[in-house]
């Protein structure tokens, strides 16, 4: 039909050709007459061209719309391959995007509940931890209370005693 189209405005271009010679060559034989009868032909001959111009411009713009109508179609036929190949495209990376992102969340729920069970053994442990800590030091300050009692026991007995034998040395 395209072809059709092409070929029908091929031969009507080609008959405004024509007709635009035949003009001319009208014109040139009308210039070459006696001026009573060259006014009248001269003057058909200028609404032939008018004619001619109307016709070419009418041609020239239903040929125009015809290529951009023709365009529009290879335009629309080549778009919606593309658009189908585009848009299997694109739906294969979103397939491959939602994937990854899917991967992802998982990764991140796993990596969420190992934190938990990580922390919750660390505070038991750590409980566990002060409690014995509590128990070693409340130990430590009984021990340095006790030595804190002996040594000052021994320090009394000591200072007790060089009194004695300074008291008996002396009073002899």
């Amino acid at each position: 039909m395209r072809k059709q189209k092409r070929q029908k405005f091929s031969e009507i271009k080609a008959g405004l050709d024509d007709a635009e010679s035949l003009i001319r060559k009208m014109d040139l034989e009308a210039r070459s007459l006696q001026p009573n009868v060259k006014a009248v032909l001269l003057a058909k001959l200028r609404e032939y061209k008018s004619d001619l111009n109307n016709l070419k411009s009418e041609h020239k713009r239903l040929a125009s719309a015809n290529s951009n109508q023709a365009a529009r179609d290879d335009l629309l036929e080549s778009g919606m391959a593309d658009a189908m190949s585009v848009s299997a495209n694109q739906r294969g990376r979103l397939m491959m995007s939602t994937e990854r992102l899917n991967e992802s969340s998982d990764r991140i729920k796993e990596s969420r509940r190992t934190m938990l069970e990580t922390e919750e053994l660390g505070l038991h442990g750590v409980d566990d931890n002060i409690s014995k800590s509590k128990k070693i030091l409340t130990n430590m300050s009984r021990r340095m209370s006790r030595n804190k009692w002996i040594i000052s026991s021994i320090i009394v007995v000591l200072v007790v005693a060089i009194a004695l034998i300074l008291y008996f040395k002396l009073s002899k």
